[in-house]
């Protein structure tokens, strides 16, 4: 019975991590690092085809976004999660494909002038398409039997539309182990969905840490503060443009808007119209009106209960094709637009900034996290010039941002949260943070909460039996001529053979016990490609 940690160790994005145990190999998340990566991850020690299921907390691309890519490798397990995360990463997943091929085409376009060697995606579309089939949806607050000594039950995280904290039990040589991975862990009072659970029982707890160093800004009255952004902008002509996440904070603000509007509160302008300019936004809104029932809170549901949609209202305006997003610039009237991606660094938002970060009378409000080296960091620490498509842009626009919205719990949310376990844990495991962030998160809860915490880099081996590390690593710091590329390790065509070879080596397992007649055709078969191909 072993962990391994894979990714997000002394990182925030990539989770991963891999279990050995009750005579079955899996994963808890299979997501794709984001932003700039510092340590190297090291590779699974099996290959996908041998990975019998996913666990998968929530829908995010860095707890998701591997998952085509495994397919791509010769995955072929079930992928258990939540209702609302199955259909979610049915969106997400292919969008990401969508991403990764455009990255592809633009980059051979550029290589095919000076000669470069062709750049593969990391995965395509197909793959996207194949993986989505295996997802099986897991309700809420529900013990569900996967496999002979696994159980496991999903808890509402309350971070995002469908998230969970994941209770695994696994029984083996007589003896049982309770883990729980915390996947992101929910701020308190965020719109639409319900707080996280606190969980009371654990052997071992996988725990994140994203703001396991500080803690967020007062909260203000976001309302309140909306209102004045909108007077005063429309008052001067311009429109709002929110860059805006299109999976979780865009419903969060057509949330606020539709009690601004049914409320009467911007003075002079009650007929405003609010636009969505992002296909995968649109698309996630529909999803979220889906799943009321199984992850709204309760005043978002005392809305539902008078028939009223809480993320919809008169004058909300869905752009879906490129030219519904065009014709947005030429409405020459005072709106709000809102807009994927949160950070500025991709998307039609770019175009909305192109079309107003020079006017005066514009405001462009910020209402999520902006990260070290995107465009949108840029402008919100005062950049007076940035350049789109090319072309330099002066700032004019008034840049401001709503303070405090955030969806992970902070440093006090997450002590909360682990505080709520009522026995000791064996071990508390310290992850998905900045590298010093874990550390720092792992000694609060061991002077606080007497926990015995570890922080383990990529690579790290604990036997779950023993209550032991077997394989203790080192971060291996990523050379600097890695970090902020898309660095997609073992990309190239070979490697897919590779992995396509590995995959042939896991069927071969499988058939072990078959009939003599069966394998001799199968290995006829092999046989007969590797005359093909052997050169």
């Amino acid at each position: 019975m072993r962990l391994t940690f894979i990714g997000a160790t002394h990182e925030v994005t990539g989770s991963c991590f891999y279990l050995e145990a009750a005579g079955k190999k899996f994963l808890v998340d299979c997501g794709m690092e984001q932003g700039p990566d510092q340590y190297e991850n090291q590779e699974l020690p099996v290959s996908m085809a041998d990975i019998d299921f996913v666990l998968l907390t929530h829908a995010h691309i860095d707890h998701s976004g591997n998952l085509p890519l495994a397919y791509a490798k010769g995955f072929r397990g079930n992928i258990y999660a939540t209702d609302a995360t199955c259909d979610l990463c049915e969106i997400m997943l292919r969008d990401s494909a969508h991403i990764q091929m455009f990255e592809a085409e633009w980059r051979n376009r550029k290589g095919r002038r000076s000669g470069k060697e062709e750049f593969v995606p990391a995965y395509t579309l197909e793959d996207a398409n194949g993986v989505i089939k295996q997802f099986v949806s897991c309700p809420y607050s529900r013990i569900l039997t996967l496999e002979d000594g696994i159980r496991v039950r999903y808890n509402d995280a309350g971070h995002l539309l469908g998230s969970s904290s994941i209770e695994v039990w696994i029984e083996e040589e007589g003896e049982e182990r309770k883990l729980v991975f915390s996947g992101d862990i929910g701020n308190l009072d965020q719109p639409l969905i319900k707080d996280p659970t606190y969980l009371t029982e654990a052997d071992y707890v996988i725990m994140e840490s994203t703001y396991g160093d500080r803690d967020h800004e007062v909260r203000t009255d976001y309302i309140t503060q909306l209102v004045e952004i909108l007077e005063r902008t429309f008052a001067r002509g311009g429109n709002v443009v929110v860059p805006s996440f299109a999976v979780g904070r865009t419903q969060e603000m057509l949330y606020f808007l539709r009690k601004i509007k049914a409320d009467g509160l911007v003075k002079g302008y009650p007929g405003f119209e609010v636009f969505v300019d992002s296909p995968l936004a649109v698309q996630a809104t529909n999803i979220f009106k889906e799943h009321y029932h199984d992850c709204y809170d309760q005043e978002a549901m005392d809305l539902i209960m008078k028939g009223i949609n809480p993320i919809s209202f008169p004058g909300l305006k869905l752009a879906i094709t490129s030219d519904e997003s065009r014709d947005i610039n030429f409405d020459e009237r005072p709106k709000v637009i809102l807009s994927a991606s949160g950070m500025c660094d991709a998307g039609r938002i770019k175009h909305h900034l192109k079309h107003n970060l020079w006017r005066p009378e514009s405001t462009i409000l910020f209402v999520g996290y902006q990260a070290i080296g995107t465009l949108g960091r840029a402008l919100v620490e005062g950049a007076a010039e940035v350049k789109l498509f090319g072309e330099e842009v002066q700032v004019q626009a008034e840049i401001t941002r709503l303070p405090g919205i955030s969806g992970h719990a902070d440093r006090a949310g997450l002590m909360r949260w682990a505080a709520s376990f009522q026995k000791k844990p064996r071990k508390v495991f310290v992850v998905h943070g900045d590298d010093k962030v874990c550390e720092i998160f792992a000694k609060k809860l061991a002077d606080e909460l007497q926990y015995d915490t570890m922080a383990p880099f990529s690579g790290t081996v604990y036997d779950l039996l023993a209550d032991q590390a077997v394989k203790e690593t080192v971060g291996i710091p990523i050379r600097k001529a890695q970090i902020g590329g898309q660095t997609v390790k073992a990309g190239g065509v070979y490697a897919r053979l590779i992995a396509a070879g590995q995959r042939l080596m896991a069927v071969i397992r499988h058939n072990e016990g078959g009939t003599n007649k069966d394998l001799a055709r199968f290995a006829d078969q092999i046989n007969s490609l590797c005359d093909k191909w052997d050169r």
